[in-house]
């Protein structure tokens, strides 16, 4: 099965957000390389919050181009062979920590949001991503910081769509 196949299977599989999950579906009937960066017209990104609740906190990185406080996440690469797959390299790469395991259920919600050309649109599908005990994070070059947070200050540092994705998480444990 390719990427673009997972992709639409777990989308047709994600329940509710039915108008959001409909125009990821209709973007990707329509573009076919919907899932790869080089379609300008928006494409499929994948991403995990990582997430540690046995101590109630988050780790978030410090984006190096947009400077915002986020979840760990990107794009697809031809070596993914599922969303899941590259949210969870992803989150591995952009944490630095061995060992992450994503949440059962498959992505926790989806988040479309403008951003600078020479592309218009990610068409996000977020996961959540499960630390081990003890794990140790490590800045990765995509990051100018990395930060644990508490629940209760995610809302004030990160933008809606993160502290959104943190709510869902927490009600999906």
């Amino acid at each position: 099965m390719s990427l673009y196949d997972d992709a639409v299977l777990v989308l047709k599989g994600h329940e509710g957000q039915d108008e959001l999950r409909q125009s990821y579906l209709d973007h990707l009937a329509a573009h076919p390389d919907g899932i790869w960066k080089a379609c300008h017209s928006g494409h499929v990104t994948a991403s995990a919050l990582v997430i540690d609740p046995e101590r109630g906190r988050v780790l978030l990185t410090l984006h190096r181009k947009l400077r915002m406080w986020l979840q760990m996440g990107g794009h697809c690469e031809p070596g993914d062979a599922t969303l899941a797959a590259a949210a969870l390299r992803e989150a591995t790469e952009e944490s630095g920590m061995a060992g992450l395991t994503l949440l059962p259920g498959g992505p926790v919600r989806l988040d479309r949001h403008p951003i600078p050309p020479p592309c218009h649109t990610h068409y996000d599908v977020q996961y959540a991503a499960l630390a081990p005990p003890g794990a140790v994070e490590a800045i990765s070059g995509e990051s100018l910081d990395l930060r644990w947070f508490a629940y209760d200050e995610v809302a004030g540092v990160a933008d809606g769509s993160v502290a959104q994705l943190l709510e869902a998480t927490r009600a999906r444990l």
